[in-house]
């Protein structure tokens, strides 16, 4: 017997994976910081900075609690139902990525895990910002379509901080058949394969599930391929002058 399942029917179970996956992470984490026990933080600390440990818990507070907003954020029963309460949350969000990145640059800052996990989160803070600023604009400016790709980059950053720990658990068990792998390289590692990935499946789900069916109303046609600038300019052509 096979079963099949509708395209309608894998986003929802990505969209249930992702919340899923957000949520645990956020309450897990978020609980161990609440505590304010210092000895208890799973980052080691700089003993020479004294703010280090503050600077960790104001990033990882707003940070746990912008995982669990975020996936709401994407559901459009929720935007098209409850408008006030899908942009009220979208100001909780924003808020909560400012601090958190801010915070974050800080915390990298005093960081003993060495150079190439500060520019990782140097780098990642950086986009970070820079996406929500893109976002923020966007809707702005009454390009609905814009934002949202965006805000897919910046959550995709968000969610960087799930695929780090399912990263460092798989680290972790490879150093069973493979005793020679150090725990600092595996955790430099995971650093950056979070960043890349994250990033990189938010850029194919904005390319082929949310670019492509735009272009394909527009033109008629299948896509085969597209100048980035030429979708973007589609998608802004297509939702120009649309209000939030």
């Amino acid at each position: 017997m096979t079963f099949s399942v509708s395209r309608m029917g894998r986003r929802r179970i990505a969209w249930a994976a992702v919340a899923v996956s957000a949520v645990g992470t956020a309450v897990f984490s978020g609980a161990n910081y609440l505590t304010g026990d210092a000895s208890a933080s799973r980052i080691p600390l700089n003993p020479v900075v004294a703010a280090h440990y503050l600077t960790i818990v104001v990033h990882a507070l707003p940070a746990c609690l912008l995982l669990l907003v975020g996936p709401f954020q994407f559901a459009t029963r929720l935007q098209a139902r409850r408008p006030r309460l899908h942009r009220t949350l979208g100001y909780v969000y924003m808020t909560s990525v400012v601090v958190a990145a801010i915070a974050a640059l800080l915390a990298t800052t005093f960081s003993v895990d060495g150079i190439s996990v500060q520019a990782g989160f140097y780098l990642l803070s950086a986009a970070w910002l820079y996406t929500l600023f893109q976002g923020f604009r966007a809707i702005r400016q009454g390009q609905i379509q814009l934002h949202r790709l965006w805000l897919i980059r910046n959550y995709a950053l968000s969610f960087a901080a799930v695929a780090l720990r399912a990263f460092l658990g798989l680290g972790v068990a490879l150093q069973g058949p493979f005793p020679s792998l150090a725990f600092d390289d595996i955790y430099t590692t995971s650093v950056w394969a979070s960043i890349l990935v994250s990033a990189g499946v938010a850029e194919y789900f904005i390319i082929h599930r949310t670019v492509a069916p735009l272009l394909r109303r527009r033109t008629g046609k299948p896509m085969r391929s597209a100048n980035p600038t030429d979708m973007v300019v589609a998608s802004r052509d297509t939702h120009n002058g649309r209000q939030s």
